[in-house]
């Protein structure tokens, strides 16, 4: 590589960790919409942002999150016609949610038809109390109790098959931090806590999990993808075309504007085939308020 090249690699790598970064939205697909709106929102405490149908592209879409598009990450559910199951997989965890008492969110779970996979209790040697359930379409909750917070919605876990590798392609691809790194022999696993901030108990972060000797996990189609804002989504995409020749991964759309909504973005797959899309940070607010996403 040429010494110019070298200089504009530098650049655009450092300019990413000075980049105004946001968790936008997660998407997934669910088998019924309704069902599973009212599920968040009555046991969770989601609010319905929109909903909307499209009967011409046969799905329908709601947004459910704990306040505005603006200022929170949320939940962008996609129903397909005709279409009632998704195969989770095992490459996608779960989703976190803080509360200051899960204890009665596990139990409205219970009543409404949920499957608690990990009662209310406090961690081996530790004093976070946590549970796990899923929802009606099978996608893991971590209920995690802890004080306010402005982002309830707190966590999005990937299994990986190579934790530094994981850690080292979201630093320099995406500009996040780590937050907190843990290994356990004993149970046979590794995570890391990556975002962006310094306080992991006060924003949306990724959970990077390293299973030992596991080498490969199933994609499935239900977990589509995590969108995080960007200032510039032509150098943002130029950082991620470095960092994939470098620790693998591919872009799968080329920086530029949405056909449908005319937002500019790009997308692209982390080492693990994981999907992430960069949005615009004026075009994401552009397309709240002309369209309602």
């Amino acid at each position: 590589m040429a010494a110019t090249d070298d200089v504009t690699r530098d650049n655009v790598l450092e300019w990413v960790k000075n980049d105004t970064h946001r968790f936008l939205n997660a998407v997934i697909r669910v088998g019924d919409l309704n069902r599973t709106v009212e599920f968040y929102k009555e046991c969770f405490g989601m609010q319905l942002l929109s909903q909307k149908d499209f009967p011409e592209k046969n799905h329908s879409k709601a947004i459910v999150g704990f306040g505005p598009q603006e200022s929170h990450f949320v939940l962008e559910l996609i129903y397909v016609y005709g279409v009632e199951k998704y195969e989770v997989g095992t490459a996608w965890g779960h989703f976190g949610i803080a509360a200051e008492d899960i204890y009665p969110i596990v139990e409205k779970v219970r009543q409404l038809g949920g499957v608690i996979t990990k009662e209310p209790g406090k961690n081996e040697g530790g004093s976070q109390v946590y549970a796990f359930v899923e929802d009606p379409n099978g996608y893991s909750f971590e209920l995690l109790q802890r004080g306010p917070t402005p982002e309830p919605l707190c966590q999005i876990m990937l299994q990986v098959t190579d934790l530094d590798c994981a850690i080292s392609f979201y630093e320099k691809a995406l500009g996040m931090n780590i937050l907190l790194k843990y290994d356990s022999p004993q149970d046979q696993f590794a995570i890391a806590m990556v975002g962006y901030g310094s306080d992991q108990t006060q924003t949306t972060v990724i959970e990077l999990k390293y299973n030992y000797n596991v080498t490969e996990y199933t994609a499935g189609n239900a977990y589509v993808h995590a969108a995080i804002g960007t200032d510039d989504v032509y150098k943002s995409a130029a950082a991620v075309a470095l960092v994939t020749q470098e620790l693998g991964g591919m872009t799968v759309h080329l920086p530029g504007p949405n056909p449908i909504t005319n937002t500019m973005m790009t997308s692209f797959l982390d080492p693990d085939g994981r999907k992430t899309v960069l949005v615009d940070n004026e075009d994401y607010l552009k397309e709240i308020k002309n369209h309602g996403q």
